[in-house]
């Protein structure tokens, strides 16, 4: 069946509880890049260094890291839809509080508790959409799927759009539209049927154990800093105001999800996951290496060229944990994220600093480096990567990619 098709089951014909959860999800998905194109703007405003203003990133990513172990915990305890309410409100009243910051230290606090906020939101998110929706789960997959690609596309968009006025106007408006989002699963969207075993806090812990699991954790930690490099350094070295910037990273975001959502699952059909891996790893690092080196439009274009190889990235690598494990693929996938956003939350603080001890080139070697490391790691484990020592077929691509953001 075309999910495509407007009859019964169709993308187009789901509840509005679906329709609810999925515009919230854009919102959610938006404001991880919302901050892009403001950061020059944020320092000037808070009179704060690139790599204080960096921490906004750091301060998000490290919560959402360590969240990861406790989602599963609430969700399973608490339910779906109260656990969805719990994220929104935390992400209303924290990015609300973010626009009335004062110093660049309120704000990344604030930003932490955003990030908190964030990770019960997503982590959720899919389970509920295709528990809600109508005619079985490929709709609503590429529903959510559809989302994430939208909000990772129109959060540098929105705020180069609110941030041109006021650095400030991002954080009210993330904060508006995430309380209409909240209004409207209090409204339509029942409560979801609990699951019938409870997670612990240290089951995703435990999931680490196994060797393919913690060797796709450790490979996706390297290359997730090469990726927060690029998102999180980039635009101070650009240096363009919050329009064109936003325009960069908005293109970036198209082709991440074109890549993640269309092209990836069929270079996997006919490559297998590992040389689609490696390969796009290998391409990523050449590709920061120009940015870091070129003149400012090699900076452009590479920058938007990012976005089709981590767009590969993440779809491969999300499979590769979830199908490599026997855990459940909710624990699976909160270990694995668990270890990835560390990364996230290192690359941020890494890159200023390390512009500060020697020269604006060499973050972008430290990240070239991060992504062929990434890419040894799947070579040297692809017997643990691989099911019966073979290569991963891409099963589940398309339900597996939307997990990239969400947990």
């Amino acid at each position: 069946m075309d999910p495509f098709d407007a009859g019964a089951g169709g993308i187009l014909r789901q509840p509005k509880a679906v329709w609810a959860t999925a515009g919230a999800s854009v919102v959610a998905f938006m404001g991880i890049g919302l901050v892009d194109p403001i950061l020059p703007s944020i320092a000037k405003g808070l009179d704060a260094s690139a790599g204080q203003v960096s921490l906004l990133f750091t301060s998000y990513f490290l919560i959402t890291a360590l969240a990861m172990l406790v989602t599963g915990f609430v969700s399973s305890r608490i339910g779906g839809r109260k656990t969805l309410l719990l994220g929104l409100a935390f992400v209303v009243v924290f990015a609300g509080l973010a626009g009335t910051s004062d110093t660049v230290g309120q704000l990344v606090g604030y930003r932490a508790g955003w990030g908190l906020g964030n990770a019960l939101f997503v982590s959720t998110a899919l389970a509920v959409i295709v528990g809600a929706a109508a005619g079985g789960s490929a709709a609503a997959i590429l529903l959510y799927e559809s989302a994430l690609g939208l909000g990772m596309a129109c959060g540098p968009l929105l705020g180069a759009l609110l941030g041109d006025a006021s650095w400030r106007y991002p954080f009210f408006g993330t904060a508006f539209l995430m309380a209409i989002g909240f209004l409207c699963i209090t409204v339509f969207l029942k409560e979801q049927p609990r699951p019938a075993r409870k997670t612990s806090l240290l089951d995703p812990i435990r999931a680490l154990g196994h060797g393919g699991l913690a060797s796709a954790a450790v490979s996706a930690f390297l290359y997730n800093y090469t990726f927060f490099t690029v998102l999180a350094f980039t635009p101070f070295v650009l240096n363009m105001t919050p329009y064109k910037s936003g325009a960069v990273f908005f293109a970036w975001g198209v082709l991440l999800a074109v890549f993640s959502v269309l092209v990836a699952p069929r270079m996997q059909r006919r490559f297998g996951s590992l040389k689609v891996l490696g390969g796009s790893l290998v391409l990523l690092a050449a590709d920061v290496l120009v940015l870091g080196y070129g003149n400012h439009t090699a900076a452009i274009v590479c920058t938007i060229l990012s976005g089709a190889f981590i767009g590969v990235n993440n779809t491969v690598y999300t499979e590769l944990a979830l199908g490599v494990s026997d855990a459940p693929r909710p624990v699976a996938s909160a270990g694995y994220n668990f270890v990835r956003w560390f990364a996230a939350a290192a690359a941020p603080y890494f890159a200023p600093k390390i512009e500060e001890w020697t020269d604006v080139h060499v973050p972008f070697v430290v990240a070239a480096v991060t992504a062929l490391l990434g890419a040894v790691v799947v070579v040297v484990r692809r017997r643990a990567l691989t099911h019966d020592a073979e290569e991963l077929e891409p099963k589940h691509a398309s339900e597996d990619s939307v997990t990239v953001f969400a947990n």
